[in-house]
């Protein structure tokens, strides 16, 4: 159990305490507009010469939602790059070039993903050279990216 001594220092110091802090009060707030157009907000009224003046009640004042509504962020449209801007054209101008370029990047994308150990021509040279594991990727990604180009989305 508590000494008497402790306790009546408690008691002291929460009495301190709560005349310290001072209660929120509910009071008239005073709103009006100036001869400028400027609202004025005020806990003391305006005086005679603002007949329009209004009395709010802090306790009818509902405070407002804080958090609620994400900031939206003003985005231009996305720019083409060169490669969509020159697909765009051949699309517009020869449809059957596109569609061509379509359906063999469908193919070769095809042939990318299902076989694993592939033989390319090197340039200037008859012979096959093999396809390493970065090239194969790379021609996966080229194909992929034409297709977006260049094929029709359905």
């Amino acid at each position: 159990m508590l000494k008497k001594e402790t306790f009546s220092a408690m008691l002291l110091r929460i009495a301190c305490l709560m005349l310290l802090t001072q209660p929120v009060l509910a009071g008239v707030i005073y709103t009006w507009v100036d001869e400028n157009g400027v609202t004025h907000y005020s806990q003391q009224p305006p005086g005679q010469d603002h007949p329009k003046t209004q009395q709010l009640y802090s306790e009818d004042i509902e405070p407002g939602k804080v958090g609620y509504i994400a900031p939206v962020k003003n985005e231009e449209p996305p720019k083409m790059s060169e490669s969509e801007k020159s697909a765009a054209l051949i699309k517009a101008q020869d449809t059957k070039q596109a569609e061509a370029i379509c359906e063999n990047a469908k193919h070769n994308l095809d042939v990318l993903t299902t076989h694993t150990k592939l033989t390319r021509q090197a340039e200037g040279n008859k012979e096959p050279v093999a396809m390493t594991e970065e090239e194969r990727q790379t021609a996966i990604s080229e194909n992929q990216q034409r297709i977006k180009l260049f094929c029709d989305k359905k």
